[in-house]
């Protein structure tokens, strides 16, 4: 029998209607007993803790590193853990315990789209599918994930596709690793190895986004490197382009000392350094294209790297070796 850890954080899994609104309300063991319900115990163990309760929009990334180093102690003495979690920064929480994760045993998070109250909460089989999948000891080995609707998808490159859908992640371009039903699990696809680049303890320096909309001048660019910022993404029009202004200010940086990362605001698909004046120029100047990583997970993976070195050079050799390795670019690239 494999025993399991479910470490909750809040969300909306766990939250209740209010007069104010929703608010987290509902801690570990209610929620294994509503899970259980849906397709019973499973054959495991399972141990229950709460890191915290939060909404996770209100979450820092100091919450989200205590959430690491308490999976990597938690994962000491079980075969599984699963982390209950806001689906508001899902995608980046899943990403940099991605990035945290050296041990075999599986991590999946998953949460919900309606509150613990609904009439027909999603709460409850999304932890059940959740439980399923890290209780099978074929996800051992495969990090971390995201159990959604049915759905076990690599943290590398899941995005929030839906503001309110049940089936609100995808990992565009990639497939699911696995589906679980009231069957069991069917695995689908290899997920991808995911090499450790950040110590849980070690709070990575800021890095910020800066948006491409019609008309964008270097502003928000300045402004962040003022407030202290070590490095920026760039997230761009298209395959990965940027205003001339823009494109101007970041090379400026980038021959200053300060990384440049370039991700799309596309929904989909890799960035690539195709247009004279846009991302052909940005790459010419040393910025790095990050794949098939959104800006958000773009912007874990470029603080990740700053905590190794300061180098631009030297940061930008981090992040494709480790980009190559996960699939999100070209061997070569």
């Amino acid at each position: 029998m494999r025993t399991l850890a479910l470490l909750s954080t809040g969300g909306t899994i766990a939250t209740t209607a209010g007069e104010q609104g929703l608010a987290v309300g509902v801690g570990a063991d209610d929620l294994l007993a509503a899970a259980e319900r849906v397709w019973g115990s499973g054959g495991v163990r399972v141990q229950t803790r709460e890191v915290h309760r939060l909404v996770s929009f209100a979450e820092s990334l100091g919450d989200v590193l205590a959430l690491a180093r308490a999976v990597r102690e938690t994962a000491r003495d079980v075969d599984g853990v699963v982390v209950t979690h806001g689906t508001d920064t899902m995608e980046e929480a899943a990403f940099l315990l991605a990035l945290t994760h050296d041990s075999p045993v599986p991590v999946a998070f998953t949460g919900a789209q309606r509150p613990y109250d609904d009439p027909a909460p999603d709460g409850p089989r999304n932890l059940a599918a959740a439980l399923r999948w890290v209780g099978d000891p074929r996800s051992d080995g495969t990090g971390v994930s995201v159990v959604f609707d049915g759905d076990v998808v690599p943290a590398v490159g899941v995005r929030k596709v839906d503001t309110l859908g049940l089936k609100a992640f995808r990992a565009p371009g990639r497939a699911p690793v696995a589906a679980v039903d009231a069957d069991g699990v069917r695995v689908h696809a290899h997920a991808p190895k995911v090499p450790v680049l950040l110590r849980p303890d070690l709070e990575p320096p800021r890095v910020d986004v800066i948006a491409q909309y019609l008309g964008a001048d270097a502003t928000a660019l300045h402004a962040s490197v003022a407030a202290g910022a070590r490095g920026v993404v760039v997230a761009g029009f298209g395959a990965g382009n940027a205003t001339p202004e823009t494109t101007r200010a970041c090379a400026e940086l980038l021959d200053s000392g300060v990384p440049v990362g370039l991700a799309s605001r596309v929904g989909s698909g890799p960035v690539s350094g195709l247009y004279a004046d846009g991302g052909a120029e940005l790459v010419r100047a040393g910025a790095v294209l990050m794949g098939d990583l959104s800006p958000w997970q773009a912007r874990l993976l470029l603080a990740a790297s700053l905590t190794h070195t300061d180098s631009t050079s030297g940061v930008a050799e981090r992040c494709r070796t480790w980009l190559a390795a996960v699939g999100a670019v070209p061997e070569h690239g």
